[in-house]
Order: C-alpha cells, then structure tokens, then sequence
C-alpha cells in the first residue's frame, strides 16, 4: 500500500535502519545519504521515509513530502556548497529507475553536460 513500508523495498530498509547507509541529513520526513555508486563528487539521494514507488506517485499522493525533498535536496547542495547541481528523479525502468521507492538524486561537483545519459 502507498506510504506504508515495503518489507522488500532497500530504501525502506535504510529509512528502518536495517541497511546501513552514509547519512547525510535526517528530517521528519526525508533521509539523505550518499549514493554508493556516485557519478559525480556529491551524488546524494535524498528519499522520503513514507513509501512511494515513484516520483509521480508521491506528488499525487504526499505533496507536502514531496515537496520537503526538494528542500532537502538544497540543504544537501548548500552543505556541500555546490553552486550549481542538478535534481534527478528517475520515473520508470526505461528512465534508469532501480530502486522501486521515489527519490531524488543531487549530483554535483563536476560539469554536467545537458542533454544527459
């Protein structure tokens, strides 16, 4: 069910501690963390702790939390004092979506070419 914990699900079982995972900041309602094959000096993901499978999802069926991502993903960009970076949410397997639980991917720290992939 949407927004209830997935017992399958790797983001949930950070957000539950039960996967360890390089946090980077913590709020109410999001976790950031490192991602563990990063493309770029900061690649942090920054994931909502209620379950969604996708971007999309989320916006429709938690606004306020999704919302709070995008905050978080600029506190990660102000700690990391990026000035300039990019917010990725892959929607789907044919975008590179591998983890079935919204995210945001902050990536920084290096040029980034436009278009990307």
């Amino acid at each position: 069910m949407a927004g209830e914990p997935q017992d399958d699900c790797l983001f949930c079982k950070i957000v539950a501690g039960h996967v360890p995972a390089t946090i980077v900041r913590e709020t109410d309602t999001t976790v950031a963390f490192r991602d563990i094959n990063p493309q770029a000096p900061t690649h942090v993901l920054v994931i909502p702790k209620v379950h969604y499978e996708n971007a999309a999802e989320l916006a429709a069926g938690d606004p306020a939390v999704a919302a709070d991502i995008l905050r978080e993903a600029q506190a990660v960009a102000d700690e990391d004092k990026l000035e300039s970076y990019r917010i990725v949410f892959n929607t789907g397997s044919g975008a590179g979506q591998t983890v079935w639980h919204a995210h945001a991917h902050v990536i920084g720290g290096r040029g980034l070419q436009w278009p990307p992939g």
